[in-house]
């Protein structure tokens, strides 16, 4: 039965968060003060001395789950000199910042506190000019600079602190867990507020290098078709644009309004956009997959320098990731590949039942042997939100002692007729000579100047392998529909 809480309560509840607040900040709290940046008071609890040294912390654990810096130094130092560019434009031009470019495919670009702020080689291969890297660039200094990652942590820490302490006083746990859900919808991401100011500070920064303040929003114009795009291709069946209620980020259609608008508005329009030279810099630079993180090849997966390859069935589409290899397949299907964390000493079979399996209701474990390969397997059937799913665990010993995983993951009703097909995928697990993975080479971007009668569907066919090769060829060179290539304009091929 609810007890109605005495009045004082706020008093005490008052007394006991200011009292936990000064403890936490151990006397040194940065407080409220007003950004140059932005010209508003915002209350954080960390200076700027702890920003930066939260960034150092953060780095290298950057570069792990992004698969390293991209071993290119030209491309590096053209990145760092835009930043460096930029961040002469700012409020605090002597603040330190690091530039980095990332090694993977993926289209990304964010910042952490103390001005360390990545770019992804999938975004720049996306981007079509300097001005639209520049307004990537800016947006993610204008974080920075208006001190959004410390504002983040300074409420994640009060909403779980005053959750805390309220669950404390009143004896309910269940009101804490109800106040850090609402912590969560804080920390979801930045704010549609936040998102929007970093647009116009990165905006300020690159009219004021010279930019043209238009790539801003022609380059979230290309990350829109870019999304629509990758529904389309894995067939989620939602627009990217459609936001949940509890999202706090806006939707990339309002962005690229508010970002047209704002580039009208600064009155500089016309400015540089080194469309041509940011093109031909890009030439040679490494498309999608890199061999260090593995190369899908329509069907087929292979790791040149881990020695591996396998396939997956027709209806079922791979994704590469950082931790992991991911197939969709028909009807909620997948299929999850990747590598035990160590290795162990007992059998495959103890492995499975043992370690990997351990908390499941495994069935039929059988011992296989796959291309010479000590092979064990198990399924267990759950239950999913869709209903019965079932689960097959396949475990594979191979060289110097490493354990692939294959996890298999079917509806329980359409789990009899994959199994055939999924069953070769099992069989098709094999480790490849040095030869093999030395001629396996990753995709490179490639510049074209377009010739007279050359059409979108003609240049597709420089696309690699897959679906829709004209509607990825007109993402990757920003081209409307039904908008054809002009003589003389540079194009984005893709090729070996």
């Amino acid at each position: 039965m609810m007890r109605l809480l005495p009045y004082p309560l706020s008093r005490r509840l008052a007394s006991a968060l200011f009292a936990a607040v000064v403890t936490l900040g151990g006397g040194g709290l940065a407080g409220c003060s007003t950004n140059p940046a932005t010209g508003q008071r915002a209350f954080t609890l960390l200076s700027q001395d702890d920003e930066q040294e939260l960034g150092r912390e953060q780095h290298p654990k950057v570069l792990a789950e992004f698969g390293g810096a991209y071993d290119d130094p030209a491309t590096q130092a053209y990145v760092t000199g835009i930043g460096n560019a930029l961040v002469a434009r700012t409020e605090q031009p002597g603040v330190p910042f690091t530039f980095t470019v990332l090694d993977s495919p993926v289209v990304n670009a964010f910042a952490l506190p103390g001005g360390y702020v990545y770019i992804t080689r999938g975004l720049m291969a996306l981007a079509n000019s300097e001005a639209e890297l520049a307004g990537v660039v800016g947006h993610e200094i204008g974080h920075v600079t208006a001190r959004h990652g410390a504002q983040q942590h300074g409420r994640s820490v009060l909403v779980g602190l005053g959750a805390g302490i309220l669950g404390a006083v009143i004896g309910d746990r269940g009101v804490a867990q109800m106040l850090n859900t609402g912590g969560g919808l804080i920390l979801r991401g930045y704010s549609r507020e936040q998102e929007f100011e970093a647009d116009s500070l990165g905006l300020r920064y690159m009219t004021q290098a010279g930019y043209d303040p238009a790539g801003m929003a022609s380059f979230l114009e290309h990350l829109h078709a870019k999304s629509k795009l990758d529904s389309a291709l894995l067939g989620s069946g939602t627009d990217p644009d459609e936001r949940s209620l509890l999202s706090t980020h806006p939707r990339t259609i309002d962005r690229v309004q508010e970002a047209r608008t704002a580039a009208l508005g600064t009155g500089a329009l016309g400015g540089r956009t080194e469309h041509a030279a940011y093109l031909r810099g890009l030439d040679g630079m490494i498309y999608d997959d890199s061999p260090n993180q593995g190369l899908v090849r329509g069907q087929r997966f292979v790791h040149p320098k881990l020695r591996f390859e396998f396939t997956v069935p027709n209806d079922f589409m791979l994704l590469n990731g950082p931790t992991a290899v991911r197939a969709r397949g028909p009807n909620g299907a997948v299929i999850v590949f990747d590598m035990a964390p160590k290795p162990t000493g007992g059998t495959m079979l103890q492995y499975v039942r043992q370690q990997w399996g351990a908390r499941l209701p495994l069935a039929d474990l059988t011992a296989l042997n796959v291309n010479g390969m000590e092979t064990a397997t198990g399924i267990a059937r759950i239950s999913a939100s869709q209903g019965p799913f079932d689960l097959r665990l396949v475990a594979i010993r191979g060289r110097d002692n490493r354990i692939y995983r294959l996890l298999f993951g079917t509806p329980a009703n359409d789990t009899a007729r994959l199994n055939t097909a999924l069953q070769r995928t099992t069989f098709s697990f094999r480790e490849i000579s040095e030869a093999e993975a030395a001629k396996e080479k990753p995709y490179r971007l490639h510049i074209y100047e377009a010739r007279p009668g050359d059409t979108v569907a003609r240049l597709a066919q420089w696309m690699p392998e897959g679906p829709q090769a004209e509607a990825r060829f007109r993402v990757l060179n920003g081209l409307a529909l039904g908008e054809e290539p002009a003589p003389g304009q540079l194009l984005k091929h893709v090729s070996y």
